[in-house]
C-alpha cells in the first residue's frame, strides 16, 4: 500500500493525473477543438473557395487540413498543462499518429499523444539538458506508440464505424433512433460526441442520426428553457452547448426526458423519411448546432460530392426540420406539459449564462 502510495505521489509531482476527468473529458474535448481548428475549418473553407473561385481558400484549407495530427495532439498536450518542451514536441507525435492510424486517426492520435505525454513529463527539468533530453524522451515514446498501436487502434474505431453505418444502413429506423439518442446524451454530457463521431468516422446515414439526436438537446433545451433563460440562453445552449443544463439533470433527471422523447424521434425521421446524411468531416455530425457547424457539415458533404446536382428543395426542407424544427417543437410541447403536471417547475432549468 505505501509502494502505491509513493507511486502516485511520485505521478502527481510530475504533474501527471490518470483521472478520467482529466485524461477522459479534458483530453477528449480538447482533441475535438483541435480537429475542429484544423480538419473541420479546412474542409468548411476548401468547400468556400471551390464554389467562389478562391483558390486562396483552398490553399489555406489544405493547409489547415494538413495539420490536423499535430492540431489534435497539441491541443491535448494543452489541456493536460504539458511542460513546452513537451507540447512542442507533440506536433510530431500527431502527425505520425494521425498518418498511421488512418481512418481512426483521431483516436490514435489520443492515445499516443497521452503517452507520449506522461513520458515527457516523467524527464521533464530533471537533467540539466532538459532542451535535449526532454523532446527526445517525448518523441522516442510517442513515436514508438505510434508504430505500435496506432495501425491497430485505427483499424478497430474505423471499423466500429463502419458496422454503426452499416447497421443504420440496413436498419434506418431502429439506428436512427440508437444514434440518435445515444449521441444526443452523449453531447449534453460532459464528453466530446464531437470527438467520439470524428474517431468513429461517424459519416452517411449514421452521420445524420448522429446530428438529428445532438440538434433535439441543444435546441431542445434552448427553446424549452427560454422562460427561466431568455435570449441569452436561448443562443448559449442554441449555438453553445447543451452541456450548461448538467448541474440541473444532475438533481433532477427528470428534466432529460423532453430531450430524449425529441431526439427519439428526430433520429428515425432524418434517417428514413428525409434520408439525411452528413458526409462533411465526420467530427460534424457530433457538434449539433453548435456554431452551426453540423448543417454547415451536411452542406460541405453535399457540395463536396459529385452527386452535388442531386441536391434539391426537400434535402433542404429536411435540414431545417431535422436541425431546428422538430427538436424545438417536440422538446417544448413535452417540456410544456410536465410543467402542468408539476414535473419541472419555474426555475429547474435555469442556468448561469
Amino acid at each position: 500500500m505505501t509502494e502505491t502510495n509513493g507511486i502516485f505521489a511520485f505521478m502527481k509531482s510530475r504533474g501527471i493525473d490518470l483521472s478520467w476527468n482529466r485524461l477522459g473529458i479534458k483530453g477528449m474535448g480538447a482533441m475535438a477543438q483541435g480537429l475542429f481548428a484544423s480538419l473541420l475549418i479546412g474542409t468548411i473553407l476548401n468547400t468556400i473557395g471551390t464554389h467562389t473561385g478562391f483558390e486562396f481558400l483552398n490553399k489555406a484549407g489544405a493547409f489547415a487540413s494538413g495539420a490536423a495530427g499535430a492540431a489534435m495532439a497539441v491541443s491535448i498536450g494543452f489541456a493536460l498543462e504539458s511542460p513546452p518542451f513537451v507540447l512542442y514536441s507533440l506536433v510530431a507525435i500527431g502527425q505520425a499518429a494521425n498518418s498511421l492510424g488512418g481512418a481512426g486517426g483521431p483516436l490514435a492520435v489520443y492515445f499516443v499523444t497521452l503517452i507520449a505525454i506522461i513520458a515527457g513529463k516523467l524527464v521533464s527539468k530533471i537533467t540539466p539538458v532538459d532542451i535535449i533530453v526532454t523532446p527526445m524522451a517525448t518523441i522516442a515514446a510517442g513515436a514508438g506508440a505510434a508504430f505500435l498501436l496506432a495501425p491497430p487502434i485505427g483499424k478497430a474505431a474505423s471499423g466500429i464505424g463502419i458496422a454503426i453505418m452499416w447497421a443504420t444502413d440496413m436498419q434506418p429506423f431502429v439506428m436512427g433512433i440508437i444514434v440518435s439518442v445515444i449521441m444526443g446524451v452523449v453531447l449534453t454530457l460532459p464528453i466530446s460526441s464531437a470527438a467520439i463521431c470524428a474517431a468513429l468516422g461517424l459519416t452517411g446515414l449514421a452521420g445524420g442520426a448522429a446530428l438529428a439526436g445532438c440538434c433535439a438537446h441543444m435546441v431542445g433545451y434552448a427553446v424549452s428553457s427560454f422562460r427561466e433563460n431568455k435570449t441569452g440562453g436561448l443562443f448559449a445552449q442554441g449555438l453553445g452547448t447543451s452541456m450548461l443544463q448538467i448541474p440541473n439533470l444532475v438533481k433532477k433527471p427528470v428534466l432529460w426526458l423532453p430531450a430524449l422523447l425529441a431526439s427519439a424521434v428526430n433520429g428515425p425521421i432524418a434517417t428514413c423519411v428525409f434520408r439525411l446524411e452528413q458526409n462533411g468531416p465526420a467530427i460534424a455530425s457530433g457538434m449539433g448546432t453548435c456554431g452551426l457547424v453540423g448543417p454547415i457539415g451536411v452542406v460541405t458533404g453535399w457540395f463536396s460530392s459529385p452527386e452535388t446536382a442531386g441536391v434539391t428543395a426537400f434535402d433542404w426542407l429536411g435540414l431545417v426540420v431535422i436541425s431546428f424544427v422538430i427538436p424545438a417543437v417536440i422538446t417544448l410541447l413535452v417540456s410544456e406539459i410536465m410543467r402542468k403536471k408539476g414535473y419541472i417547475l419555474q426555475g429547474d432549468l435555469k442556468i448561469d449564462c
